[in-house]
């Protein structure tokens, strides 16, 4: 435990951030599973989840929670399959 008090505050924005980050991967992933899966039944409402991931996954890269490159390698991978799927 830190005796100094920046540091505490440190500790503090830390466990912060820690927790809304993990919330935001969390969300991330979730939307992701669940459009792949809507893909692969051929649902309608699959490119209604597509863009909702690919929104989440635009603003998870702009906080910096996941990296830029991370962000467009998914969304690319989304695209893929959806495009293939919807021919």
């Amino acid at each position: 435990m830190p005796n100094i008090a920046s540091t505490k505050k440190e500790l503090r924005k830390s466990k912060k951030h820690q927790t809304r980050n993990k919330k935001t991967k969390n969300n991330l992933k979730d939307l992701i599973k669940k459009s792949r899966r809507a893909i692969e039944a051929k649902h309608a409402n699959a490119k209604e989840l597509v863009a909702k991931a690919l929104c989440a996954l635009d603003k998870a890269a702009g906080k910096g929670v996941i990296k830029k490159n991370a962000s467009n390698r998914k969304k690319s991978k989304l695209h893929k399959k959806l495009n293939q799927a919807f021919k």
